[in-house]
């Protein structure tokens, strides 16, 4: 038997599969999100660590021969997020999210005092990334940073927790802004940019290696007859490729959650910064990754949701199973900033075409056409680095939506798959990794892609108004831009 556990940005999911992948139990824990100021996101970790015990006691009570039997854990978390510890482990403030967009001047800084960073880490230096954070943390709380012995990211502080040392992923380390990613190993030259080191930093592991095995305490509350080991694991998007079989050179996944992410699996370094797209070492060893991002995806539908005081599933469905034609309102889904193309922590949201007719409906289609605007900025991008998409399969709670992911390959004018597996995604993923760093051997053979459940075609008369209205889309970013009061 094997975990995965995801901490995810508003749950943690923790999953109970067997050698043949066929899932035993799930069970989720809540986690609150912090906004102290506009564009600022925290969280405590003592909130991630009560949430993981939680659904990990779970599991115990509902299947305690089959956790008895468990022999490998795997971890995924939302990544950049900047954890920082004392010489004694103790939390010091809480930590800065992957949607926390304070950190910008930063990033000028940490890219003016080493110009090759870009080549190095193949990206943009960006707020959401953890050390322009640590450089912030260094300027505005230098108490805080003078006390600094560790930074972890999020899923890696569990993993403190359960193992008692500090290890990453390669994955997940990828989007610190302190890893050559080509190499796989810290950058001393990135560290020292933001008055780090190697000692600040935990060892790195493949996602498919084995750090360390579950503390004797723990593994005896779970009923774990040998405490298991527990595997390197992943970012979270890297996780959900392993969960979705997205791990040789060409498959794709497109992620419709909170954030949102149109993901490659690619068999070398390719660095494109040009369109602020994303390249990270993948989970599995001598293999990488490309990715377009966007910061909200589903936020932005649960934010109009709380905007107009109705559940976001009563909004979509309020528009029926189909749209005749594009709505004459557009929405720039910038409500937390934006990553890919512009990357712009101060790009905000926008409505343009209001009028004294104007219903919620929409606004609601609005919002699920503007992301998918911005999900088509990101396939722009990945075509020209010269990645080729031909597909892809949806994952996600948007996914759920049919009219959402008819409207999305409809705007993309590719084919979206649909997994007949309920629990593909990051928690399998890291499952997977956990059952490769227990069992060993070629690890693509732990991640085979489901099998295929539906196939959501985009809809031809459609597919020519999405493009037209695609281009409009194009040119609001520089309009509202302008319009947004400098921070």
């Amino acid at each position: 038997m094997f975990i995965g556990i995801d901490l995810g940005t508003t749950s943690v999911k923790t999953i109970l599969i067997d050698e043949e992948g066929t899932t035993w139990g799930t069970v989720s824990e809540p986690v609150a999100v912090s906004r102290p100021r506009p564009g600022w996101s925290e969280q405590d970790p003592e909130h991630w660590w009560a949430a993981v015990a939680k659904t990990l006691d779970g599991l115990k009570a509902a299947h305690p021969a089959a956790m008895a039997a468990v022999r490998g854990i795997g971890l995924s978390g939302h990544m950049h997020g900047a954890t920082l510890l004392d010489a004694q482990d103790r939390v010091l403030r809480p930590a800065i999210l992957w949607n926390d967009g304070r950190s910008a001047d930063e990033c000028l800084d940490i890219e003016a005092s080493f110009p090759e960073a870009r080549a190095v880490t193949g990206n943009i230096a960006m707020p959401g990334f953890t050390a322009p954070k640590l450089a912030w943390v260094r300027r505005h709380e230098p108490e805080i940073f003078a006390q600094v012995a560790k930074v972890l990211l999020p899923k890696d502080f569990v993993r403190l927790r359960l193992i008692g040392d500090y290890v990453s992923d390669m994955s997940d380390s990828a989007g610190t802004y302190w890893l050559d990613v080509g190499r796989r190993d810290w950058s001393d030259a990135l560290l020292a940019a933001t008055g780090l080191d190697r000692s600040h930093m935990p060892r790195l592991a493949e996602g498919t290696e084995a750090t360390g095995r579950l503390k004797p305490d723990l593994a005896a509350r779970w009923g774990m007859t040998t405490a298991p080991v527990v595997a390197g694991g992943a970012g979270d998007n890297a996780a959900s490729a392993c969960g979705i079989g997205a791990v040789t050179p060409g498959s794709a996944f497109l992620s419709l959650g909170t954030s949102g992410v149109l993901f490659v699996s690619n068999a070398r370094f390719s660095p494109n910064t040009a369109g602020a797209v994303h390249a990270f070492c993948h989970a599995l060893p001598q293999t990488w990754h490309q990715m377009g991002v966007i910061l909200s995806a589903t936020d932005s539908l649960n934010w109009l949701a709380r905007i107009l005081d109705a559940p976001a599933p009563t909004l979509a469905g309020a528009l029926g199973a189909s749209v005749a034609a594009p709505s004459d309102v557009m929405f720039l889904p910038y409500l937390s900033g934006e990553r890919t193309p512009w990357n712009d922590a101060a790009a905000r949201g926008v409505f343009v075409g209001l009028s004294q007719s104007t219903e919620r409906t929409a606004l609601t289609q609005a919002v699920l056409e503007g992301v998918g605007f911005a999900f088509r900025d990101c396939l722009r991008v990945l075509e020209e680095a010269g990645t080729a998409v031909t597909r892809a399969f949806a994952v996600g709670g948007g996914s759920n939506s049919p009219l959402w992911l008819k409207i999305m390959a409809s705007i993309l004018n590719r084919p979206l798959d649909l997994g007949a597996d309920a629990d593909v995604g990051a928690a399998l993923g890291a499952a997977r990794l956990a059952m490769a760093a227990a069992l060993g051997g070629d690890p693509v053979r732990f991640m085979p892609p489901p099998a295929i459940k539906a196939t959501i075609e985009p809809d031809p008369a459609l597919v020519p108004a999405y493009a037209e209205a695609y281009e409009r889309y194009r040119a609001l970013y520089p309009l509202a831009r302008a319009a947004v009061p400098a921070r």
